[in-house]
C-alpha cells in the first residue's frame, strides 16, 4: 500500500512537470520584429524594438501557452529617419496616442511538422484589435526560447497609411523572439 501511495504521488509530481508550462521575457537586444511592404511598386520594410511582455510556454502542453507581446510604436524604423517620423505621425502609427503594438495568443496547437506550432490570436494596432493566426517555431536556446514566425496583415484595417494608393495594402511581419 505504501509503495502504491509513493508511486502515485511520483507520477502526479512527472504529470505536472510536464505539462507545466514556464514563463518567459522577451529579449529586447536578441528579438527582431520586421515588417515588409511595397510601396510605389518597390519592396520595402523596416523594424520595431522596445519589445516586452509575457510568453507562458510548454512544448508538451502548447494548448497551456500564452503570449501577451507588445512593441513601442515609436520606435519604427525603416533607414530613413525622414520617413520615420512621417510614419509616427496620426496618418500611421499615430505614436502620440498609440504607444504599443499589442499581440495577445487566445490559442496555441501543436502543427504536424516538429518544434512547429500554429498560434491564434488578436493584434492592436492604433486601438484597433484583429484576429491573427500563424505558424511559429519555437527553439530552445539558452535556457530560453527563439520563436520565429510571419504573417500577413491589411494596414487598412488599423487605419495605417490612410488612402495611400502607392502602398500596397497587405504587409507581411517577420519575427524573431528570444525570450528567456
Amino acid at each position: 500500500m505504501k509503495k502504491t501511495v509513493i508511486v502515485l504521488i511520483a507520477l502526479l509530481i512527472s504529470a505536472d512537470l510536464i505539462t507545466a508550462q514556464t514563463n518567459y521575457t522577451p529579449v529586447n537586444a536578441e528579438s527582431k520584429v520586421h515588417f515588409t511592404i511595397k510601396n510605389f511598386g518597390i519592396k520595402t520594410g523596416g523594424d520595431f524594438t522596445g519589445i516586452k511582455g509575457n510568453i507562458k510556454f510548454s512544448a508538451a502542453n502548447c494548448t497551456a501557452s500564452l503570449f501577451d507581446v507588445t512593441v513601442d510604436a515609436s520606435t519604427i524604423d525603416t533607414d530613413n529617419e525622414s520617413r520615420d517620423e512621417h510614419l509616427r505621425q496620426a496618418e500611421y502609427f499615430d505614436v502620440e496616442r498609440y504607444k504599443t503594438i499589442q499581440f495577445v495568443s487566445t490559442k496555441v496547437v501543436l502543427s504536424t511538422v516538429p518544434n512547429r506550432y500554429y498560434v491564434y490570436g488578436n493584434i492592436t494596432i492604433k486601438g484597433v484589435t484583429k484576429p491573427v493566426e500563424f505558424g511559429f517555431g519555437a527553439v530552445q536556446k539558452n535556457g530560453g526560447y527563439l520563436f520565429d514566425g510571419e504573417f500577413k496583415i491589411d494596414r487598412r484595417d488599423f487605419g495605417v497609411g490612410g488612402s495611400s494608393v502607392s502602398m500596397s495594402d497587405k504587409l507581411t511581419v517577420s519575427l524573431s523572439v528570444f525570450a528567456n
